[in-house]
């Protein structure tokens, strides 16, 4: 990629963010519209579920080989077809006659969305080539999805209660287009200066994997245990073969000497962890504000204001204190507000009171906006700029399967515990459990920041890039030989 002026850059940055905000904005508009889907589809809790994890589910599945097919074939030109894509699915989910036709569009969705995020990152990564401004770049590009968790609520509480639930789609549209017309005039193409070879079969081992232990722990409340086990037997499976097919392949989907990095193996973790908080928070609180308390959209989108604004602030500064600090305040900061939020309504019923719920949703906002920037840094910085799409993309799977997992997980237990004669009593005993697996995810994001931002794992991290890098010199004078 050729050096552009700092103008340039900062347009393609903005570029790159109207992707992600049409991505991240679809999410929580759908979240504050799931009541109003449920009546007028007629949708279980399972079936909402599905609506939020077929997404992220194909999106989770296909983020690494769109990200290694962007080093390969150019990231521009993967980028513009994520955003032809991802807006065709949006039309196509405002048009939907039934919830399943509703789940199958929203997996067209996800196959543009695939295309954008870490292909952007990927972008980003190669256009600030300086520490200390990607650091800032990726801290605007977190503050992306603060936005979207603020303006979303309201634009879709407003859309849902004035229009209808499918209004909340139509906002992709101008957004899509004019991202599309703008990367075509001002966005350069770039790829690896290796290209990396498809890996089917670890695609089609990912998508087992990740598709069959959701399914297992959706329907577990539903359907009797013969039947959920095989699936999960068959997750295990998967897994298992990936490990061992990757490992032995020259090329793989997933290169597994990257977690020899301490910080990237602790980024996974973390972004598994904290995006399962924010996947089942969401959950949690949209279902609670309309259906137990019967706020309208608007006013639940409200609600989730001291949660969204929060986010928004807080991201930009995880960013700077990631380029001049380190990653470690951020993440003790975010698990840390994380972990104290889910007790709040654990031990304490948060949600029951004003000031509790308020407070609550602060603490988390908080922690959520400090998390986002660490984890992206930590997975890009260590690692060879040649392998930044990939690098790029394991983070943006991890974010992915933690949010789909913690939906599934959440609206499992969720669902086995709501009693059948009043919704309203027994949501919230119902809903302990999943506060205490989201106290889980924010103490999971609190220790393993700890442990792996330290001395030690620097160490880890430098020692696997030279190993990587040193890789990749001996494997092109092999071509060249």
């Amino acid at each position: 990629m050729p050096e552009l002026s700092p103008r340039r850059r900062l347009l393609v940055l903005a570029i790159c963010c109207m992707s992600l905000l049409i991505v991240s904005l679809d999410n929580t508009v759908l979240n504050v519209a799931l009541p109003s889907l449920q009546r007028d589809l007629h949708a279980s809790t399972a079936g909402l579920q599905w609506t939020i994890d077929a997404y992220t589910l194909v999106l989770a599945s296909l983020l690494m080989l769109a990200g290694s097919t962007a080093d390969r074939i150019g990231r521009k030109r993967v980028f513009m077809a994520g955003l032809v894509v991802f807006t065709l699915g949006s039309v196509l989910c405002s048009l939907a006659p039934s919830l399943e036709a509703l789940v199958v569009f929203r997996m067209v969705q996800a196959v543009g969305g695939s295309m954008l995020n870490p292909v952007a990152m990927s972008i980003i990564t190669n256009t600030f080539t300086d520490p200390r401004e990607r650091a800032r770049a990726i801290g605007a590009w977190g503050a992306v999805v603060g936005l979207s968790m603020a303006a979303g609520p309201l634009i879709g509480g407003l859309l849902v209660d004035s229009v209808g639930w499918r209004s909340i789609f139509w906002i992709n549209l101008p957004v899509g287009l004019a991202a599309l017309v703008l990367t075509l005039r001002f966005v350069p193409e770039s790829r690896a200066p290796e290209a990396r070879r498809a890996d089917p079969v670890g695609q089609l081992l990912v998508i087992v994997l990740f598709g069959s232990l959701t399914y297992a722990i959706i329907e577990a409340p539903h359907v009797a245990l013969s039947a959920t086990a095989p699936f999960a037997l068959l997750s295990l499976a998967a897994l298992t073969a990936l490990l061992i097919y990757e490992s032995r392949r020259h090329e793989p989907l997933i290169d597994l000497r990257f977690f020899r990095s301490a910080p990237f193996s602790g980024a996974t973790v973390i972004a598994v962890s904290a995006f399962a908080a924010l996947g089942g928070f969401l959950f949690l609180s949209t279902l609670y504000l309309q259906n137990v308390r019967g706020l309208s959209a608007l006013d639940a989108g409200l609600w989730m204001l001291p949660m969204a604004v929060p986010t928004f602030l807080c991201a930009p500064l995880s960013g700077r204190l990631v380029g001049s600090r380190g990653p470690r305040v951020p993440l003790l900061v975010a698990g840390g507000a994380l972990t104290v939020s889910g007790l709040l309504f654990a031990l304490f019923e948060a949600e029951t009171s004003d000031v509790t719920l308020f407070t609550g949703y602060v603490l988390f906002g908080v922690g959520f906006g400090f998390v986002n920037a660490p984890i992206t840094n930590t997975a890009v910085s260590g690692m060879p700029r040649a392998q930044a799409g990939v690098a790029a993309a394991v983070a943006s799977t991890s974010r992915q399967l933690g949010q789909a997992l913690g939906v599934a997980v959440v609206g499992a237990v969720l669902a086995a515990g709501v009693g059948s004669s009043s919704y309203a009593e027994s949501f919230v005993s119902a809903a302990r459990p999943g506060w205490w697996i989201l106290t889980a995810c924010g103490l999971a994001v609190l220790v393993v920041g700890a442990v792996t931002s330290g001395r030690w794992a620097r160490a880890t991290a430098l020692r696997t890039a030279e190993r990587l890098e040193s890789a990749e010199i001996r494997e092109a004078a092999g071509v060249e030989a």
